[in-house]
C-alpha cells in the first residue's frame, strides 16, 4: 500500500462567510497542492473539506498520515466522537450534529484508506501547514473579492 502524507488547513472570513481550504499531498518525493472554497461556509466546514478533498484525490487505497491544525477534525476522529455520532444517527443531545454531510463523506474515505490523523500547531514553524493556510486564505480572498 502506498504511503502518502497529507497536510490540510481551512480558513474562513467571518464564520459564516467566504471560506477556503488547502491541502498538500506528498508521495515518494512528489508533492501536489490542491485548494478550493465556498461563498458561504464556516471554518470547521473548510477544515473538513480540506481533508475530504485530499483523500478524494487519491486514486487507490493508501496508508495516509494526515496532519491538520484543526482540533475539531483530529479530536473527532482520534477520540471516536464521529463514530459515536454515526451510531446515534448523527444526533447529539437530540440535535443534528453539525456538518453531518461532510462527516459521512469523511467516514467513507477513512474506511477506504488507512488514515492516521495528527494534530499540528497552526501558524507555527510547520512549513507545510503554513503553506496550506496560504492556499486556504488565497481561496477565501478570491471568493470574497468576487462577491
Amino acid at each position: 500500500m502506498k504511503k502518502v502524507t497529507i497536510y490540510t488547513d481551512g480558513a474562513c472570513s467571518g464564520n459564516p462567510g467566504p471560506g477556503g481550504w488547502g491541502a498538500i499531498l506528498s508521495y515518494n518525493g512528489h508533492m501536489k497542492e490542491i485548494s478550493g472554497g465556498e461563498e458561504e461556509t464556516t471554518n470547521n466546514r473548510m477544515e473538513l473539506l480540506a481533508a475530504i478533498s485530499a483523500l478524494e484525490a487519491l486514486k487507490e487505497p493508501c496508508d495516509v498520515t494526515l496532519y491538520s491544525d484543526s482540533k475539531y477534525l483530529v479530536d473527532s476522529i482520534s477520540k471516536g466522537w464521529v463514530h459515536s455520532w454515526e451510531k446515534a444517527g448523527f444526533q447529539k443531545k437530540g440535535k443534528a450534529v453539525p456538518n453531518t454531510d461532510l462527516w459521512k463523506r469523511l467516514l467513507t474515505l477513512i474506511r477506504m484508506h488507512s488514515v492516521s490523523f495528527i494534530w499540528v500547531k497552526g501558524h507555527s514553524a510547520n512549513e507545510f501547514n503554513n503553506r496550506c493556510d496560504e492556499l486556504a486564505v488565497a481561496q477565501w480572498k478570491r471568493i470574497r473579492s468576487s462577491l
